[in-house]
């Protein structure tokens, strides 16, 4: 920490200037990167991740969300290196190799973002451009080109204009630790989540979501973080239905309250990280207090004040005022209810805030799942066919697999077949019987198809032990470097019995991966064993892990669950 002490002679109000000259050294919010962990392997690369309090390490601010200032900064950067902050204003002085930046509009310091690297860029839209590696731009060009205009178009109808200036998002390789990030004017997300288009659009509304839910207007304390995400969970949702139609919204919405209810099963019904109002701990990262209740009960309670309107276009009015009036602030979880009984004054004489059981207060500071869910019964036409086909799979005795069989996946939208698989992988282990009929069914099927569904597919092959299709497991795992696509299997191998399969991998594709990556899978491997030792890989056989450790069975974790279905994003 630092301490200034202020001149005597200093008149109150007065203005005054402190200039703090500093240097950094490796810390949580800056990642270096060597060109073999980018997609082309041609330069180096670096970004930073602010969130939550991570950028105390990149620079000195207030690092708290309860305040926020304006900023500017001038970097200096090889030539070839692309440069890019979340600034609203920025200049480049070629013959100096000097980029400048400023963002006019206060924010929090966790909003202060930074990337460099062998990046080129193509516009995608009046106010939106795209940025990537060289060998990427192509796909990201076909992935967005047009649509980001469309959904920031709708958000604005919802809730008001987009006060950015810019909307530009910038791909990062696979080493960037979560999915996407809602940098004000440029949005971080994954490369790796091109390959999946429904994912990528939920993915980036959600950060468009942002600009006016947490980044306009933001939690002032980390213990309510919902305030942000639950307001833009909910904003992504209505963005959805908009330019997507209720179904498809719904079918998402579904898939996510399914994994709160499976998170819901493993922390416990009475475990105080599923409230709205967390305590913060001295001494806890605030990021350890993001989960899927920050998100997923978050927005059910936004849902259900959008309820007590009866009509969600008369809650869009009232969150348009509610940007207008905090827009550039921080608030708390009061704020927001009182600025929502005063706009809706009948609502505030027939005493919503303390209905039985349904009371505001016990929506912010009870444990447990949300006390009222959506009614999903739009996405009819999209859920009931996963139900159906999980219920001929899981009912005994198994004489439905012709009619199983003749179901075609390939005709299914992304979010029905993760859906099903995240069943079948709640329901694991599975009956032998089960588990073949299913790879007979659907495994070629599978492998053409993205990497979110792929992993879910090669977990229930790990939980499962199917020898059969081990092999894919191991070619997943030889060409993913992203923490989202390596980790749950990573935990789903070291649960069971096949440990030395997954050491044999690891010490085979450990180079390729991110040293922060790799630490973490080292501590997975390690579970109840004494550490790895460091092992030249060059020398590894096949059979080297099987002698290094002994195979044991070590307790599970709750890695996959959270990795997969919680770090959305931001």
């Amino acid at each position: 920490s630092l301490t200034v002490s202020l001149p005597a002679a200093l008149q109150p109000h007065q203005p005054f200037q402190i200039i703090v000259r500093y240097t950094t050294a490796d810390g949580p919010a800056i990642w270096w990167l060597d060109p073999e962990l980018t997609y082309g392997n041609a330069k180096p690369f670096v970004f930073t991740q602010g969130h939550s309090v991570c950028n105390r390490s990149f620079f000195p601010c207030f690092d708290t969300p309860a305040v926020k200032c304006t900023y500017s900064a001038t970097v200096k950067a090889p030539a070839g290196i692309q440069v890019l902050m979340s600034a609203t204003q920025s200049s480049y002085l070629e013959e100096e190799g000097v980029y400048q930046f400023y963002m006019e509009y206060p924010v929090p310091a966790y909003l202060v973002a930074l990337v460099a690297g062998d990046l080129i860029h193509a516009d995608i839209g009046p106010r939106s451009r795209v940025w990537a590696e060289p060998c990427l731009l192509p796909t990201a060009i076909s992935k967005l080109s047009g649509i980001v205009e469309r959904w920031l178009t709708a958000a604005e109808s919802l809730y008001g204009p987009y006060i950015w200036g810019r909307y530009d998002i910038v791909f990062l390789p696979p080493s960037f630790p979560i999915v996407a990030m809602e940098n004000p004017c440029l949005t971080f997300i994954i490369s790796s989540i091109l390959e999946s288009d429904e994912f990528l659009i939920i993915d980036v509304i959600h950060e468009v979501a942002h600009s006016w839910f947490g980044n306009a207007v933001t939690n002032a304390t980390w213990e309510e973080m919902w305030l942000s995400e639950g307001l833009a969970t909910y904003a992504q949702r209505r963005i959805t239905t908009e330019t997507y139609g209720a179904a498809f919204t719904c079918l998402e919405t579904a898939f996510r309250l399914d994994a709160l209810h499976r998170q819901m099963k493993l922390l416990g019904e009475d475990n105080p990280v599923s409230k709205l109002q967390v305590k913060l701990e001295p001494g806890v990262n605030p990021s350890n207090l993001m989960n899927l209740f920050t998100y997923e009960k978050g927005y059910c309670f936004v849902y259900y004040l959008s309820q007590l309107c009866g009509d969600p276009r008369h809650f869009d009015s009232f969150l348009r005022a509610y940007i207008e009036k905090y827009k550039f602030t921080s608030v708390v979880a009061q704020d927001l209810l009182d600025s929502f009984l005063n706009f809706f004054p009948e609502l505030k004489e027939q005493c919503v805030e303390s209905k039985a059981g349904l009371e505001f207060e016990r929506w912010l500071n009870a444990t447990g799942p949300p006390l009222a869910e959506p009614d999903l019964s739009q996405g009819s036409s999209l859920t009931r066919p996963v139900e159906t086909l999980f219920k001929l799979w899981t009912t005994e005795p198994l004489d439905s697999v012709a009619a199983a069989s003749s179901v075609d996946l390939t005709k299914w939208r992304t979010f029905q077949t993760v859906l099903f698989l995240d069943r079948l992988l709640d329901g694991s282990p599975l009956p032998h019987e089960v588990i073949k009929k299913l790879s007979e069914c659907y495994s070629s099927q599978l492998d053409s198809m993205n990497a979110e569904i792929r992993i879910r597919w090669l977990q229930i092959v790990v939980r499962n032990d199917y020898y059969p299709d081990l092999y894919k497991v191991r070619r997943f795992l030889e060409n993913q470097m992203s923490r989202m696509y390596t980790i749950p299997l990573y935990e789903d191998l070291c649960t069971g019995t096949l440990k030395s399969f997954a050491l044999e991998i690891f010490y085979q594709t450990q180079n390729q991966l991110h040293p922060n990556l790799r630490k973490t899978i080292q501590q997975i491997l390690s579970q109840g064993l004494n550490p790895l030792p460091a092992i030249d890989t060059t020398a590894v056989t096949t059979d080297t892990p099987a002698m290094v450790l002994e195979d044991k069975v070590s307790e599970a974790t709750n890695g996959a669950i959270s990795l997969r279905d919680v770090n959305v994003s931001a």
